[in-house]
């Protein structure tokens, strides 16, 4: 039992070493900073924006802390390294469109973002008024059902939340935090994360069968979660919203 809950715990550790101040400022010490070829943006000022910048953050990235806790989960299961390269090739393959489709929804999330298309967007839904807070989860949840990431839902609609809710005289913070709570519950019904299931418990090809067990489930949640967000805009829970 210890062993089967040994991966868990390795990356629950790294991650919280990771995190304390001293290590963190050195893993952070490599951090390179450079210009992406080929894009030359400015904003309204004439001045270069801030994404054109890439960091690269080699030692502090979630993928290489990841990376290294399955080292050592290797070590500590008595994992063969063939087996590992094996099993970690496998994994690639099985998750070769997810992360194909993941990259691109990232690059979608630039253009929209650096061609000003996001803004305009936000600003037209903003009006919509105070109605907007119970859409805003919707889009989180449709972002991440599409995704399968939580993370490229926020890249692609979250700085379409903020100009929204700065039209609309919503608080910023709450609807950011609409849209990745929306994107949760919509997880359990991404076609990335079913096929993921599926895999896990050795009944691929029935993905449409979970898709139907959890949808009414996915469904009840994000309206509950519309209902929070719609009360937590108004003075009834507002002083939730920090």
């Amino acid at each position: 039992m210890a062993r089967a809950y040994a991966p868990y715990l390795i990356i629950i550790a790294i991650f919280s070493i990771a995190q304390l101040p001293a290590i963190k400022k050195l893993l952070d010490a490599p951090t390179e900073k450079f210009n992406w070829p080929g894009l030359h943006v400015v904003n309204s000022s004439g001045k270069a924006v801030s994404s054109v910048t890439f960091t690269f953050n080699y030692l502090l990235a979630a993928g290489t802390l990841l990376l290294l806790a399955g080292v050592l989960t290797m070590a500590v299961l008595r994992v063969r390294p063939a087996d590992a390269v094996r099993s970690y090739g496998k994994t690639l393959s099985d998750l070769r469109y997810a992360i194909v489709t993941i990259v691109l929804v990232l690059a979608f999330a630039y253009v929209l973002n650096l061609s000003g298309m996001t803004i305009s967007l936000g600003r037209w839904m903003a009006q919509a008024g105070g109605v907007f807070a119970v859409i805003s989860p919707i889009l989180g949840w449709l972002g991440v059902a599409v995704t399968g990431s939580d993370t490229s839902s926020n890249a692609l609609f979250g700085a379409l939340q903020i100009t929204a809710a700065k039209g609309a005289g919503l608080s910023q913070t709450l609807l950011a935090a609409a849209n990745s709570s929306g994107g949760v519950l919509g997880k359990m019904i991404s076609p990335q994360n079913l096929a993921v299931a599926s895999a896990a418990i050795g009944i691929s090809g029935e993905e449409g069968d979970i898709f139907r067990k959890v949808i009414g489930w996915s469904l009840l949640l994000l309206a509950l979660m519309c209902v929070l967000v719609w009360l937590q805009s108004t003075p009834a829970l507002s002083w939730m919203v920090v």
